[in-house]
């Protein structure tokens, strides 16, 4: 139950923010009664909390599957912005959900806020252990973040996958240089 209500809000909520998905849907969505929601998740912002956890554990892994595929570490910083590709070319793609809902509620919720934090901690983290891995200095995680994130908005914005692309270039670009 928890699964369907959870595949529900993450289906919803990408699409069309949390604010914009009414309690209703989601159960209409999840085929909960509205009852079973609540006693899921008893507020809203708890149910954000979880679809966003879930997400995250669910991204960094996608990510990660991905980037080990690549045999040489020295290669794998920049394979980072080859998934990147990937994910902004699949059907629905709408941008970062972190970035999406703290824009939409980061002011107003310390939970999201925390969320998107945890989120983009452990992102910058991972590009840590691949530059360590490569023998890169670890400020280049920084560079390679700012990168990254940069191309999120980007090819939400502009609806263009191709700026993992660019993204990759200036970061092969970076590395080179160090």
């Amino acid at each position: 139950m928890q699964d369907r209500l959870l595949d529900a809000a993450d289906e919803l909520f990408y699409a069309r923010g949390v604010q914009g998905v009414a309690m209703d849907e989601l159960r209409s969505a999840s085929g909960l009664s509205l009852k079973r929601v609540y006693g899921l998740y008893p507020s809203k912002e708890q149910l954000v909390k979880a679809w966003l956890e879930r997400r995250d554990t669910r991204w960094r892994g996608r990510l990660a599957a991905s980037v080990e595929r690549v045999a040489d570490v020295a290669q794998r910083p920049l394979a980072v912005f080859d998934w990147l590709h990937e994910w902004f070319s699949e059907p629905g793609f709408r941008g970062c959900a972190w970035i999406n809902t703290f824009g939409e509620l980061g002011s107003t919720s310390t939970v999201v806020a925390q969320q998107a934090r945890s989120h983009k901690a452990a992102f910058r983290a991972y590009l840590g252990e691949l530059v360590a891995a490569a023998g890169l200095p670890d400020t280049v995680a920084d560079h390679l973040l700012l990168l990254a994130e940069g191309a999120m908005v980007t090819a939400s914005i502009f609806d263009d996958p191709a700026a993992a692309w660019r993204a990759r270039a200036a970061a092969a670009v970076l590395i080179a240089a160090v």
